[in-house]
């Protein structure tokens, strides 16, 4: 296997965080505040489920 081959079961990055000023304040129905914790919650799911299929060594 090559050095330069992509990992074929990379870790989930989480995602970006809103800036402090990307919320106006006016309670849209699609807040990005909300879109972050969606995607937060995602992301959480998808790092256990990797982190299963790669378990810490143990020392």
């Amino acid at each position: 296997m090559s050095a330069s081959a992509p990992d074929p079961d990379p870790r989930p990055l989480p995602p970006e965080e809103p800036g402090p000023n990307e919320c106006c304040g006016s309670g849209c129905p699609l807040c990005v505040l909300d879109l972050y914790s969606e995607e937060l919650q995602r992301y959480r799911q998808a790092l256990a489920e990797w982190k299963a299929r790669h378990p810490e060594p143990s020392p």
